[in-house]
């Protein structure tokens, strides 16, 4: 097996721990994931993963419920830098007024990737919005929505924006999403970074 070959496979396996140590609420082992001085943004964070890993733990405290499912993850290495794309869905459980609803958000995490002192983690992660759905996770409930709440977010995640915001979350109406600016943007910029200082 090729080197090439053996760093994607490093790469593909540190974005899927990621996400199972996040929604086990294995914090120190989440923590060798990501660089001390890495940053995460999304649709209600942005910032470092430390104080990520702290609103998550808090959340956590308060009876948050949130799982990430992921699908295949593509990566293309240059020297110690790396770019990995990996299709997942967000799961949020949650209420709105005293109905209880599940919201599925699909997406990609797009995340540089870096090798330091011979350990390869993320460095920055991105995520781009592709669409998203309500569901009562009760049959025969039913969701009075505010069109005017709704549309101040973007498709790709209006719905678990709605669920964020209508819960006090102070929610970014400006992520990239499929084929937005933002994510053509995203995309030119990790390129750059990726071909820099060869």
């Amino acid at each position: 097996m090729s080197q090439a070959l053996l760093e994607r496979l490093e790469i593909a396996e540190l974005v899927q721990s990621w996400a199972l140590y996040r929604d086990t609420g294995d914090w120190d082992k989440l923590r060798q994931t990501v660089h001390a001085d890495g940053t995460m943004t999304a649709t209600w964070f942005h910032g470092t993963f430390e104080a990520f890993i702290s609103a998550i733990q808090d959340a956590w405290r308060k009876g948050s419920s949130s799982q990430h499912f992921q699908g295949g993850t593509v990566v293309e290495v240059l020297g110690t830098k790396a770019i990995a794309q990996t299709r997942m869905t967000i799961l949020v459980r949650g209420k709105l007024e005293d109905v209880s609803v599940d919201v599925n958000c699909l997406g990609v995490f797009y995340d540089r990737v870096e090798k330091r002192n011979g350990q390869w983690r993320i460095a920055k992660r991105n995520v781009i919005y592709d669409k998203d759905t309500f569901t009562p996770v009760h049959a025969g409930d039913t969701i009075q929505l505010s069109s005017e709440r709704l549309l101040r977010f973007p498709e790709g995640y209006r719905h678990l924006a709605y669920l964020q915001s209508f819960n006090g979350g102070n929610v970014n109406p400006e992520l990239p999403t499929a084929r937005s600016e933002a994510s053509v943007k995203l995309k030119l910029e990790a390129q750059q970074w990726l071909r820099s200082n060869l």
